[in-house]
């Protein structure tokens, strides 16, 4: 049996090398998740391996009549079974620890038991669930359960053992594509709505319309949101350089607040950025945690709001205390600044059209969410929604939108619509490989056994759990700089957590301290940071002044709000 220290060794270990990697040696983040993945992948022992391939098909135990040889096991959509069909028993060695095949069991019905919560301790009373009625096979070669045993199907443990004797390259290779295979469609969706929406005029004429709704004076809270809602489907470099030039035309117009506006804008694209999908981090957590889309949207834009706002507040203050210069920077001279200041607000699209490739994915996704919670909505309505709700399918409809506008606003042939997709999906792509790298690197970890491990933890207290997911994500991110990255790599050591449905609480709260985490600490390591001072006219120093502790705020801010949240309101699934 292999220690802990071996497994806290192993990943240390490919924490290390990712880390370093992007660090360091300056390798591309797809290079450094990869050889992270491989890293890892040969070091992990093929006990660990087995065992958790093992530990995923496992079927609970519920009850156990040892003197009989019958046992009531808990099914679900992973493990169901069927009648007659063989379950292999598996016991600890305990010579040397691997859990070794020891016996069959035969699947004699199933039925339908009370949940295990009843209804008058002051909450609604759970819906019975299903249960597997089995007893030891006539032709097994054991006489006596225990409770301590494993239950798998014949069928998983022979996918478990062809999964160890497979090499390290095809288990990063599948591990690869099933991540890909989740999100590779939504990244390049949201990718193509970003650049059209940007070519098209649309998010210029989301931003003014909000400056225009909430007037001068409230002008920063119009960056503040324009930023956020741009975030959602943009990437939040794209969505810097679509704000700044417009953050520099309303201080050439009003002659101050400049700090300000560039604040609002960063406070509230890069919270969007970690928190709500399909932005790659946020999705890539959701889905590795196991998080409905529509619950990680809401829960994402609630607690984002509410983060981002108290950066916004410190932006207020700084903007009392200091004043941020209007500098030329490279790619824009005053001149082409005042150029976009004047720009004709006739030459851009209607604002409901504007906004719609933003709205309709999370209203169809979000709608299909609440739908599901009823049981009453007519069966054809239902079948629409989840046709219409389904996260491809919602980012393909908004995409359409999308790209119809940049044809009709900007009378576009078919030739410039595909250079605009086609240049928007290499940007995409590159996100799309980092991410299923990601994707591999993580299952590399899991490999390792790092679930069971986490799992032997005290989780009697949901706001530890939140804590530590929080300051393992921070440190990455300060040590690296990438906050995708770092989402990325945490959710890879803490998906452990929630597995076997044993957190305690709602994943989506972990969710959000991990993408509250990848926000301290924003520094020179960070390609965002130079993005933002670049454009922006801002020093170094000014980076570090107004950049980082905004970064900082966020993040801790985030962390007390998940606490907060997950104590009062756990959503136990």
């Amino acid at each position: 049996m292999v220690s802990s220290w071996s497994v806290i060794g192993i990943l240390l270990t490919g924490m290390l090398v990712v880390v370093g990697g992007v660090l360091w040696l300056r390798l591309h983040a797809f290079l450094a998740l990869l050889l992270g993945a491989l890293v890892v992948g040969v070091l992990t022992p093929s006990g660990r391996l087995e065992e958790y391939e093992l530990d995923r098909a496992r079927i609970p135990i519920r009850s156990l009549d040892a003197e009989l040889g019958q046992v009531t096991l808990g099914v679900g959509r992973t493990n169901a079974t069927r009648q007659g069909m063989p379950l292999a028993v598996l016991r600890r060695n305990a010579g040397s620890g691997r859990l070794d095949d020891v016996g069959e069991l035969r699947v004699t019905g199933h039925e339908l038991r009370p949940a295990n919560r009843p209804a008058g301790d002051g909450s609604a009373a759970k819906k019975p669930t299903q249960v597997t009625l089995a007893e030891i096979a006539p032709e097994s070669s054991i006489s006596t359960l225990l409770p301590t045993d494993w239950v798998v199907s014949v069928s998983a443990l022979a996918s478990a053992r062809a999964t160890v004797g497979s090499s390290v390259g095809e288990r990063i290779a599948d591990a690869f594509g099933s991540t890909s295979g989740k999100i590779a469609i939504l990244i390049a969706m949201a990718s193509i709505i970003g650049k059209c929406m940007l070519d098209s005029g649309a998010a210029d004429r989301v931003v003014r319309t909000l400056i225009g709704a909430v007037g001068e004076k409230a002008s920063p809270i119009a960056f503040y949101l324009g930023s956020f809602t741009l975030g959602i489907p943009v990437f939040f470099d794209t969505v810097f350089y679509l704000m700044i030039p417009l953050g520099k035309a309303m201080r050439l117009r009003t002659g101050k607040n400049y700090l300000l506006y560039v604040l609002a804008t960063i406070c509230g694209g890069t919270m969007a950025h970690s928190l709500v999908p399909p932005t790659p981090g946020p999705l890539f957590v959701a889905e590795a945690l196991n998080v409905d889309l529509g619950v990680m949207i809401i829960a994402g834009c609630c607690v984002g709001l509410i983060t981002s706002g108290s950066a916004l507040a410190m932006a207020f203050v700084y903007n009392r205390i200091w004043e941020l210069p209007l500098r030329e920077s490279p790619e824009m001279s005053l001149a082409d600044m005042q150029k976009l200041a004047d720009t004709d607000e006739s030459q851009l699209p209607p604002f409901w059209l504007s906004i719609l490739p933003v709205v309709l994915p999370v209203v169809l996704i979000a709608g299909l969410t609440i739908a599901e919670r009823y049981e009453n909505i007519p069966a054809g309505w239902m079948s629409l929604l989840q046709a219409v709700g389904n996260k491809n399918i919602a980012l393909v409809l908004s995409a359409a939108v999308a790209m119809l506008t940049l044809v009709l606003q900007k009378h576009s042939d078919l030739h410039k619509l595909a250079n605009a997709v086609q240049a928007s999906l290499a940007s995409g792509g590159v996100i799309i490989l980092i991410t299923s790298a990601g994707g591999a690197f993580g299952t590399a970890l899991q490999q390792t056994g790092v679930s069971q491990l986490i799992q032997s933890f005290p989780q009697s207290s949901p706001s530890v759990i939140i804590t530590m997911a929080w300051l393992i994500t921070a440190a990455i991110r300060t040590a690296q700089g990438s906050a995708t990255v770092a989402m990325i790599t945490a959710v890879g050591v803490l998906a452990g957590f929630a597995d076997g449905g044993s957190l305690g609480f709602h994943p989506v709260w972990l969710a959000l301290a991990i993408g509250c985490g990848s926000k301290p600490v924003a520094w020179m390591n960070d390609s965002g940071f130079w993005v933002i001072t670049k454009m922006s006219g801002m020093t170094e120093a000014e980076g570090l002044r107004y950049i980082t502790p905004m970064s900082i705020l966020m993040g801790v801010v985030g962390l007390i709000v998940t606490v907060i949240g997950v104590t009062i309101l756990p959503m136990t699934p």
